[in-house]
């Protein structure tokens, strides 16, 4: 559907939402003069924000709206059945779109990559962008990574690279990528999904407007089967780690050879090639990276002592590629966890020392380390750290390895993974001194 920017100006919308997302689909409706919208919040405080400005809009008045305009704009993370305006949202259901769909009505014309998955988002965004950037392509990153998707500056020929969540794409009905990657799809926001089939179709809503001039990118034999089941139009791209192992000895960055980012590699060099970036050129680029904050990152050495922030890891399937890919481990775990998450820690236990468990769900974590590794309950994450500190303060004859990898989400004590994360660096750092 190729919708111009003068006939969606005339149309009315409603915007549920006024969280980030919210106000980037309010910033951009300002500045191309669309005057057809209300705005709500299901939180008083954040709706607040706007009262006394050109924002303003009443409860009252937004729900009798809500019957009448064209389109629904939905943050990402609201769950409308679980919504304060719960019925008369899944009255109007067909009228719900996302700020992604927003975007792709408005530049239809638009190259993208759009990834989703469940763990290695971001990372794999942002390498994509990194490399696209360094082989001199025009490009632009946005979506649930960084920047909401409307805040972008656009160049004609830019090739957008879009982080997409299950919680944007559960709603979205317009989105066409011309490339299109599902990293790998495990247990997670179950609890907002509902239910595993569920989640997956989320997923699959990336490829479900594709043409035959698209590419669907996969690396797992159940989702090629259920992609070819669905009958889309794009042409798959089955991803193996192969011909990645190949060259991965010729790339110069620790953080990227790890086998903890092999499979997103994988994908990324796959669609380099299918890019037509020389393979000399896709090494070299790589060079310069770094990684992102609070997924894997080292950030504080002290002798044998190696300390790890993966505080994004917010379920046990993200943190067993740390577990796995780190010997000699103190573990701190623990927050809220997430549904139908299984702790399969027996293979990975050889490389645990001890395990210090945080949050207010600490009982669930006992149950499921009991009988298997060594922990100690420390409720704050800075008992934690101190009791690291003392416990690893003699140990001179081996390299050791203190990892934040929480294994669920964060908001039973911190605002997000990145509050959670932050607090773990800055407590490192003022216990770190006195101690060491």
């Amino acid at each position: 559907m190729n919708l111009s920017l003068n006939y969606l100006r005339n149309k009315n919308f409603a915007i549920y939402g006024l969280g980030t997302t919210g106000r980037s689909v309010i910033n951009y409706f300002h500045k191309y003069g669309f005057k057809n919208y209300v705005g709500w919040d299901d939180d008083i405080k954040v709706f607040k924000r706007f009262q006394g400005t050109k924002y303003k809009k009443i409860k009252n008045f937004f729900l009798r709206s809500l019957n009448y305009v064209d389109y629904i704009i939905v943050s990402p993370g609201i769950n409308i059945n679980k919504a304060k305006l719960k019925k008369i949202l899944l009255k109007n259901r067909k009228k719900i779109i996302t700020d992604l769909d927003l975007f792709y009505l408005l530049n239809p014309n638009i190259k993208s990559i759009v990834v989703t998955g469940t763990n290695g988002k971001s990372t794999t965004c942002k390498i994509i962008d990194h490399v696209l950037r360094k082989n001199n392509i025009n490009t632009a990153l946005g979506g649930n990574i960084g920047s909401p998707i409307l805040n972008l500056n656009l160049h004609k020929k830019s090739l957008i690279v879009i982080e997409a969540s299950s919680f944007q794409l559960a709603y979205s009905k317009f989105i066409k990528p011309d490339y299109a990657l599902i990293l790998n799809i495990t247990k997670d926001h179950l609890d907002w999904h509902g239910s595993m089939d569920s989640y997956i179709e989320s997923k699959f809503k990336i490829f479900s407007l594709q043409q035959k001039n698209n590419f669907a990118l996969i690396n797992n034999k159940k989702l090629l089967k259920k992609f070819k089941k669905h009958k889309y139009e794009s042409k798959i791209k089955f991803i193996t780690t192969n011909k990645y192992k190949k060259i991965k000895n010729k790339i110069k960055n620790k953080y990227l050879k790890s086998e903890v980012n092999e499979e997103n590699m994988s994908f990324v060099y796959t669609l380099s090639k299918m890019l037509k970036i020389k393979e000399k050129s896709f090494i070299k680029s790589l060079k310069s990276f770094n990684g992102l904050a609070h997924r894997h990152e080292i950030f504080y050495k002290n002798n044998n002592k190696i300390f790890v922030n993966d505080s994004k890891a917010t379920s046990f399937e993200a943190t067993r590629y740390a577990l796995k890919n780190n010997k000699n481990i103190f573990w701190i775990v623990g927050g809220y966890p997430k549904m139908g998450d299984q702790f399969k820690i027996n293979k990975l236990k050889k490389n645990i020392i001890k395990a210090y468990i945080i949050g207010k769900h600490m009982k669930i974590f006992k149950k499921f380390l009991n009988g298997k590794i060594e922990f100690k309950l420390c409720k704050t994450l800075k008992n934690a750290v101190v009791a690291i500190i003392k416990d690893t303060k003699k140990i001179k004859n081996k390299e050791i390895t203190v990892l934040l990898s929480p294994a669920s989400a964060s908001y039973d004590q911190f605002k997000n993974f990145e509050n959670r994360g932050d607090k773990f660096k800055k407590l490192v750092k003022i216990y770190g001194k006195k101690f060491f």
